[in-house]
Formats: C-alpha cells, sequence, structure tokens
C-alpha cells in the first residue's frame, strides 16, 4: 500500500521547473506572493497553461489584503491560500468563498497549541512550520514530539525543514491527523528552483510501504 497523505511542494516559480516538478505529480503546488520572500514569484508570473489540472494551485501569502489575494484567486486559478500572517478569523471566512484555506503556525517548544482552536471553523488546514525571525521557512524542522499537544481537530500540512534525511520519520505522526507534508527548501538548487532528483527521491521513500500513515 502506498502512504495515505498528501505530498505538497512549494516554493515555485521557473516554468520548466514547475513543469518537470509536476512531472513528479505532487497533490499541492505552492507560489508565494509575498514580495519579500525569496521565493517571491514576481509581478509578471503565470503558471504554465499546460500545468496539470490534478495538481493543486497553493497561493502563499503574509498580511495581504483580502481583496488582492481575491484577485490573484481569480488570476491564477488558484485552488487554496495558505496564509502565514497575523489573518484573522474573519479573513479565512472571507477568503474560504472564493478557496479553501489553510492558516500557518510557527512552531517552537513555547508555542501554545490552544490558538489554533479559534480558527477551527474559519480554516480548512493548518500547516505547522518551523519558527524563525521572519513569516517564511528557516529550512529546519521542530520536535515533532510538541504535536502531542494538538487536539487533532483539523487536518495539518507538516512543513518545516523535510529533507531525504528525514521525509521517512513521518512515519511517527501517524495518529497525528496529517494531511500533507510540505517540501521546500531542502530540496533546492536554489530559491525558488527544485532539485527534481531530490524530489523523486523523497517521493520515492514516501511510497514505501513502510511509510504509511493514517490521518
Amino acid at each position: 500500500m502506498e502512504n495515505n497523505f498528501r505530498i505538497k511542494v512549494c516554493g515555485m516559480r521557473d516554468p520548466d521547473n514547475i513543469m518537470d516538478v509536476a512531472a513528479l505529480n505532487p497533490d499541492f503546488m505552492g507560489f508565494i506572493f509575498y514580495s519579500q520572500s525569496q521565493r517571491y514569484v514576481g509581478e509578471n508570473f503565470a503558471i504554465p497553461g499546460d500545468f496539470p489540472k490534478h495538481i493543486k494551485r497553493v497561493g502563499v501569502f503574509v498580511d495581504e489584503k483580502p481583496y488582492k489575494i481575491v484577485q490573484l484567486i481569480e488570476k491564477h486559478k488558484l485552488d487554496f491560500v495558505q496564509l502565514h500572517g497575523d489573518e484573522s478569523q474573519y479573513d479565512c471566512e472571507l477568503l474560504r468563498i472564493k478557496a479553501k484555506v489553510i492558516k500557518s503556525f510557527r512552531i517552537d517548544p513555547q508555542f501554545n497549541f490552544n490558538v489554533t482552536r479559534e480558527f477551527n471553523s474559519s480554516a480548512d488546514f493548518f500547516l505547522f512550520d518551523t519558527k524563525g525571525n521572519g513569516h517564511g521557512g528557516i529550512g529546519k524542522t521542530f520536535d515533532w514530539g510538541l504535536l502531542k499537544k494538538y487536539d487533532k481537530r483539523t487536518p495539518f500540512f507538516l512543513g518545516g525543514g523535510l529533507s531525504v534525511e528525514n521525509i521517512g520519520q513521518v512515519n511517527e505522526l501517524k495518529d497525528s491527523n496529517l494531511f500533507s507534508v510540505d517540501i521546500n527548501s531542502r530540496a533546492e538548487i536554489e530559491p525558488g528552483l527544485k532539485d527534481v532528483n531530490v524530489l523523486n527521491t523523497m517521493f520515492q521513500i514516501l511510497n514505501q510501504p513502510s511509510h504509511e500513515i493514517h490521518g
């Protein structure tokens, strides 16, 4: 049997690289619309016209005005919006009319998982990523043992330094309501350009029967 969770590749922007990664058949692909990110797609970005329809498009935002997010949802036909700032429940509810919402939380040993509860009814999914100085990922994992404090009500994406070396260990989270892994910086040649060979290896590891996960 293959794994029972999804795979998201985030931080994409180069058209050829997008299509090369799409050939691996991830479930989600993420595009960052935050201008201060190293992986910002840029003003003139366009998702290739032959991008596979079965791969869900995720737009990543940080404290962007909801009306601008809606414009980008419509322009790029985004299926999901991923919110990394201080967006409110109301913001999530507004955007949820147009796309599914992933609300991100930055995890460190002091994180209080009770703050996630107020978003249970306004977000479709959560993303748990490693806390750093900025809003983006820092390419490091957090202590997954902290997820034992999570109430598991909302399925989540797992980010934070996922790599060839540690991706197989997601089996430890089999009872945590993990929905998808979120792969980014540890599978890159440079910011915004993914190493397809590394990704392929990670996909193979995830699809081994020993890493089956039940959310």
